[in-house]
């Protein structure tokens, strides 16, 4: 962890930035909870606790200031919550999402499957593609099975 947050520090500093007490602090959350796509309410609320004094604004104006820096990655997955994700420092493009419209699960592709699509966007158009997101919008494994299993039994037809 102290290697990112170094590797962060390095690039607020290379654009004129320092990084403070309250910006490691909402730093540190979000590699903390890299696994979930935190709002900034939720990022606001865990790092409280690390650092009580530190208020909302502050915590807005830092995770924009790391959005614009390409830090995090800003996303909203039409609930009209923005949510914030830690850009993957081997990763060329951002990865995927799988949203499920029925419980809110959020399952993610770490693949980049568009790749292809890329090459030939370059060549046909000769359009330079600095990043790409896909997001599949649907029901998750999890609810379908759950709605199989509520469904009754069909009867044979004869």
């Amino acid at each position: 962890m102290e290697d990112r947050i170094e590797k962060i520090k390095q690039q607020l500093q290379s654009q004129g930035y320092k990084l403070t007490l309250q910006r490691e602090a909402t730093v540190r959350v979000l590699l903390e909870n890299e696994e979930d796509h935190l709002s900034a309410e939720d990022v606001f609320m865990l790092v409280k606790d690390k650092a009580p004094e530190i208020g909302l604004a502050t915590v807005y104006r830092t995770l924009e200031l790391l959005t614009e820096l390409h830090v995090v990655e800003k996303m909203n997955f039409g609930d009209g919550v923005a949510r914030y994700d830690l850009r993957n420092d081997s990763a060329h493009h951002h990865h995927h999402h799988l949203i499920c419209v029925q419980c809110g699960a959020l399952d993610e592709i770490m693949e980049d499957w568009l790749e292809p699509l890329e090459i030939r966007v370059t060549e046909e158009f000769g359009f330079t593609v600095l990043d790409h997101r896909l997001d599949f919008q649907g029901i998750c494994r999890r609810c379908n099975e759950k709605n199989k299993a509520q469904q009754p039994p069909q009867e044979e037809s004869k």
